[in-house]
């Protein structure tokens, strides 16, 4: 068989074979996340939320705020492929291509490893897999920040694109990665069935030292970036930390805090933002009249008194 008159070296080709390979690998990779999820959260036994029952801490979440975050993020993800789809412009297939691409694919991958090894109690193993996991998408946030920034311009590459990457890591920062961690090296707390855990005071400073470092860390990349996706998700991440109760004081207040100083942070930067702009505008023909026609005026009159003094004199007329 001859081989096809195309050359595949050709960065064209090669960045529509990407985007053609993406199309058909990003939807299978959600599709098994969410197939894996949902078996793992409702027919396994025990299920994702038993295991975190079974082995609360001072971080855990309420269950039912976590789901509804997981279950947003999957609806940002169908948007994500039907964009991958109907992508027209040329800078957003770049996007898509260089920007996000097969991290996206290796991170569905390997959430839904992690259901099946947390469900099993493979702590360790499901730990290093959140590592990997915050690994992918801090790269992949880092490469879209830095070489395909979000733009007015392209507003859906921003609310389909950006903004489930975001969602995805920050779940893992503010929640995932932590909490596994916190399982693993067996900081647990000692559960009762149904009620809650006997010492709910256990580890209660390694859990203030979490949730203010990495709310913190959101709250300045919400204030100097003006980040409305991470000021959600920190927001929601918070709420659903102090929900769950019976909490320490240091852990529930500062929770508690955050959830407020979010917002308040973003609408503060905001303010901010606009009043300096402001500030620095200067318009042409702001000058005080009285200031310009006096500053006219005295230009007027040194130019005459220039004319006169270099007026030529006729000597012939004078004496005749």
């Amino acid at each position: 068989m001859e081989a096809l008159p195309i050359d595949m070296s050709h960065p064209a080709v090669r960045d529509y074979l990407s985007l053609v390979r993406l199309q058909v690998l990003t939807p299978l990779s959600l599709l098994i996340n969410i197939a894996t999820v949902i078996v793992c959260s409702v027919v396994v036994d025990p299920s994702i939320g038993r295991i975190s029952k079974l082995y609360p801490t001072v971080i855990s979440p309420r269950p039912s705020a976590i789901a509804v975050y997981v279950v947003a993020l999957f609806a940002a993800q169908i948007g994500y492929c039907i964009l991958l789809v109907l992508a027209g412009k040329p800078q957003t297939k770049k996007t898509l291509i260089k920007g996000s691409g097969f991290s996206l694919v290796l991170s569905n991958w390997v959430m839904a490893l992690w259901a099946i090894t947390w469900t099993l109690k493979w702590f360790l193993v499901s730990t290093i897999l959140q590592g990997i996991l915050l690994l992918l998408l801090l790269y992949s946030n880092v490469v879209l920040l830095i070489y395909h920034p979000p733009t007015s311009k392209r507003p859906f590459d921003t609310m389909l694109i950006h903004a489930p990457m975001r969602f995805f890591l920050i779940l893992q920062i503010g929640l995932m990665f932590p909490l596994s961690l916190f399982v693993t090296l067996g900081l647990v707390q000692t559960p009762t069935a149904p009620g809650p855990p006997i010492d709910p005071n256990a580890y209660q400073w390694p859990g203030f030292g979490v949730v203010f470092g990495t709310n913190i860390l959101g709250l300045l990349v919400v204030v100097f970036r003006r980040d409305i996706v991470w000021c959600v998700a920190a927001t929601w991440i918070c709420v659903s930390i102090w929900s769950l109760r019976p909490k320490p004081a240091p852990v529930y207040l500062t929770a508690i805090l955050f959830t407020a100083f979010h917002p308040l942070g973003l609408l503060a930067s905001m303010i901010y933002s606009q009043v300096y702009k402001r500030s620095r505008i200067s318009l042409p023909g702001d000058e005080h009249p009285g200031l310009r026609s006096s500053s006219s005026g005295n230009n007027g009159n040194q130019n005459h008194r220039e004319d006169r003094a270099a007026r030529e004199v006729d000597e012939e007329a004078v004496w005749g």
